[in-house]
């Protein structure tokens, strides 16, 4: 599937850009897997060091040369707690940049304390404390680099939220409901409506605490039964684009539907932990898209709950209706 990020670029109308966005997603793919690698080496070197922090306070005291007293045992474990916590963090979450900004954090507080023990007038091991010291801020380096990288790329990257889902139907079929952008309120939970105004389409959606955005998009790519893809215009509120393919499923189980969509909040990052508050988490929200969706082309209507994701009473779209929209 296209990585929407390089799709807003790529797709310039000039003839190259399915080649070009190949190649853009080839790069994309190869710095992303060097980032997780970076960051899965990161996390587990936190959880095994913090595993002999709280396990073995007084043999990892030892080795970077102070004296393992009760109160240097007690921090040690503290210490190993936290780099647990942050080991765990780093693995569950795709964008961990909180949480390695919060490895930075304990890495300064581990050189004070070296610092510390290397300017106090206790007997130490100073060579060793040294050594140690200097490991401490070689790491501190790598990780201050990994968690500006990863906080500059979702600052500039938006959101990007992959789904797929397969449904009951042939891909002519899918294609033809998702082609028609205005058809998209009736299964995206967060738009209120899409107007075609000739080359163009006004999106209308609902955001956090009851208010609503609206911006311009276009058809960036058009392919037949295979393939539907968007972006908002430039200048728009909302910087957003979409791609969906269609595929044949194997064993000839109806459609593959795979769903990319991109978006960057118009507050940044604070707007989408506030829409993480309401419950409105992309990657949630694209999966619920997708089964109504599925609903929505198997039985020509979609169910709602007392729990609706529209305001006040929705009442069910007739299948008499939907066969004359759709064709099926």
């Amino acid at each position: 599937m296209a990585s929407i990020g390089s799709t807003m670029e790529t797709y310039g109308g000039d003839g190259s850009g399915p080649a070009r966005h190949a190649r853009a997603e080839r790069g994309d793919g190869s710095r992303r897997a060097r980032e997780a690698r970076r960051v899965g080496g990161l996390a587990w070197f936190s959880l095994a060091l913090g595993l002999a922090q709280v396990v073995a306070p007084r043999r990892v005291a030892r080795l970077i040369g102070v004296r393992a007293d009760e109160r240097r045992r007690k921090a040690m474990r503290a210490i190993g707690t936290r780099e647990i916590a942050s080991g765990v963090g780093m693995l569950l979450r795709p964008r961990p940049a909180g949480w390695a900004w919060m490895r930075v954090a304990g890495d300064l507080m581990d050189l004070a304390l070296l610092g510390r023990a290397l300017t106090s007038a206790r007997k130490i091991d100073r060579a060793r404390v040294a050594a140690a010291t200097a490991a401490v801020a070689g790491v501190t380096l790598v990780d201050a680099l990994t968690a500006r990288r990863l906080s500059s790329r979702r600052a500039s990257g938006g959101i990007e939220v992959k789904r797929s889902i397969t449904v009951n139907c042939t891909p002519d079929v899918a294609y033809r409901v998702w082609h028609d952008l205005e058809n998209l309120p009736r299964f995206m939970a967060h738009l209120e409506s899409v107007r075609v105004q000739g080359e163009r389409s006004r999106w209308r959606a609902r955001a956090p605490a009851g208010t609503t955005v609206e911006w311009e998009a276009v058809l960036v790519d058009d392919r037949l039964n295979e393939l539907v893809s968007w972006r908002s215009i430039e200048g728009s509120r909302v910087s957003t684009a979409g791609a969906v393919r269609f595929a044949p499923a194997s064993g000839g189980r109806g459609t593959e539907v795979h769903v990319d969509m991109w978006y960057r909040s118009p507050a940044g990052a604070l707007g989408a932990a506030i829409a993480k508050l309401f419950g409105e988490e992309p990657g949630q929200q694209v999966a619920g898209d997708l089964r109504r969706f599925k609903q929505f082309v198997e039985t020509g209507e979609v169910l709602h709950s007392d729990a609706s994701i529209h305001r006040g009473p929705h009442a069910a779209r007739p299948p008499e209706r939907f066969e004359q929209e759709t064709g099926r």
